[in-house]
């Protein structure tokens, strides 16, 4: 008899236990729309989607983790910031599919939204457009870190790209942020991409009448006594245009960093004028002829 009633009570315990369980996880949150489509939030709603999050968040490190394991310092920076993108795209499907299988209506929800997510997208558009152009930057390799580039007159050293901006340090120290759009709808010009040597100019003119094998061998001279300059190549001088004040030569050489170019072509610049004066050498100024005539008149004539 004592056996019986205490089954019964075991019974009533797990049934009222069970029931308490239930009516808490289907307790609504909140409730929003008529009776034909509803959009319903559970608790028990609510802990399957936090499980799939946690589940698809453990699941997307793994993956991450084990394909950048091998992979050098750069690409794995790259893969990194291309992942974090794919990561936010599959965690908005796995929701989807989350709250369609148990569910929920989706459909509604996106009825319910639909302007909202129209101003969202406008809004969102030059966003979307830099996202999408850092992910081809990381596909088709066109800047690295490193690199040295040059955008809308801008130069500056790259210092790191993220999935939506590109930062840059100019020659001055300031930072460059440059919007990956930029890539897409500017002319880029990337000065290292060939390597780290690049071939620099330093124009001048000088006065007719002047010795031009003198000239050319001083420009070579001044070249080769900055230390920045390589020795091979060897520099070239081009004895480019017979101008109107000037004879023009363009003296060209190899520097190994390009970034601070400005400071050997300056030092240049004071090298061959040095060496010009040394030995005589004119650079001229532009010059003309003025012609003043002297008419005079007469009172008819005024008249």
């Amino acid at each position: 008899m004592q056996d019986k009633i205490a089954d019964q009570v075991e019974e009533v315990i797990k049934e009222d236990v069970w029931g308490t369980i239930r009516e808490f996880l289907l307790y609504e949150i909140f409730h929003f729309g008529d009776d034909k489509d509803p959009i319903v939030l559970t608790v028990w709603l609510l802990l399957f989607v936090v499980f799939i999050f946690l589940t698809t968040s453990i699941v997307l490190k793994f993956i991450s983790r084990v394909a950048t394991r091998k992979l050098p310092h750069e690409s794995r920076v790259k893969f990194v910031s291309v992942f974090s993108f794919l990561k936010y795209f599959v965690n908005v499907i796995v929701l989807l599919v989350a709250l369609d299988s148990i569910g929920f209506n989706i459909t509604a929800v996106f009825a319910a939204s639909a302007a909202l997510l129209v101003g969202v997208g406008l809004a969102l558009q030059t966003l979307i457009q830099d996202i999408i152009s850092g992910i081809f930057i990381f596909v088709d390799q066109t800047v690295h870190v490193g690199d040295i580039i040059e955008l809308e007159g801008k130069v500056g050293r790259v210092e790191e790209i993220k999935l939506r901006t590109t930062r840059a340090v100019t020659i001055d120290n300031k930072v460059l942020v440059i919007p990956n759009h930029k890539y897409l709808t500017s002319t880029l010009y990337n000065w290292t991409q060939n390597g780290t040597l690049t071939r620099e100019a330093v124009e001048v003119g000088v006065a007719y009448g002047s010795d031009v094998n003198l000239v050319k061998d001083l420009l070579i001279k001044a070249a080769l006594n900055n230390k920045n300059v390589l020795k091979s190549p060897e520099p070239l001088v081009l004895f480019t245009e017979f101008a109107d004040s000037s004879l023009n030569f363009k003296i060209i050489f190899t520097l190994n960093d390009s970034f601070t170019s400005a400071i050997p072509k300056s030092e240049m610049r004071f090298e061959i004028d040095r060496l010009f004066r040394e030995h005589n050498v004119t650079i001229p100024f532009p010059q003309r002829d003025v012609h003043m005539f002297n008419q005079t008149v007469t009172k008819n004539e005024m008249n």
